[in-house]
């Protein structure tokens, strides 16, 4: 008697800044899974044309969208140190459109796809994400390598990487969420593909009825 195919997966793929989450979902997307990209639904959304920014402008004010018709993002950072509560507005006009918009990606997948939803936040979003995914994937690496990694991407200082990752959940609290990590610490490419394929494997084979 043939086997039955293991059951489609949703997951959850999150972890912080220079983990190596990114690396992870395109290396999972080579093997076959289909993609949501909740970051670039984001940037999506506050790009010229986006969704958001009717909403944006309503809510802070025409100042807060650049001549291109984007959300001005610099501005944004800087009324967000200084107002507490702007965060919390940007999510509100943000997180039902990025839900709308990543189960829209989502119904784009073929029927024997897992799908990887790439959260940064996940573990920030409440019960949200960890209802809505079978699996939870973490990548995890030590602060100082996250530190380090971000500093020769992007060229920020020290500082200002330290302020975003202060910003996120702590280490801890994603890691107890998790139902799988990969511990992306010290590995090359081809070590950290390698263990991202056994996963794979795993899913496949393994995956509950």
């Amino acid at each position: 008697m043939a086997s039955q195919s293991p059951r489609r997966l949703t997951v959850g793929l999150t972890g912080g800044i220079g983990s190596g989450k990114s690396t992870v979902s395109q290396m999972l997307v080579a093997l076959g899974a289909h993609l949501v990209d909740t970051d670039a639904i984001s940037r999506a959304l506050t790009a010229p044309g986006g969704a958001a920014i009717p909403h944006i402008a309503q809510q802070f004010g025409e100042a807060f969208i650049e001549p291109s018709g984007a959300m001005d993002r610099a501005r944004m950072r800087e009324l967000a140190f200084t107002d507490p509560s702007a965060l919390a507005r940007l999510e509100a006009i943000l997180h039902p459109l990025i839900g709308l918009h990543a189960d829209q990606h989502a119904s784009l997948a073929l029927p024997d796809q897992h799908i990887i939803y790439d959260v940064p936040l996940l573990a920030e979003s409440g019960r949200k994400w960890k209802d809505k995914v079978d699996r939870i994937l973490v990548v995890d690496c030590e602060p100082e390598t996250q530190i380090a990694r971000v500093m020769v991407r992007s060229g920020w200082p020290r500082e200002a990487v330290e302020a975003v990752l202060a910003k996120q959940a702590q280490r801890e609290t994603r890691l107890a969420l998790a139902d799988h990590v990969i511990l992306n610490e010290g590995l090359s490419l081809e070590e950290l593909r390698t263990k991202v394929t056994k996963l794979w494997g795993m899913w496949n084979n393994q995956a509950p009825s």
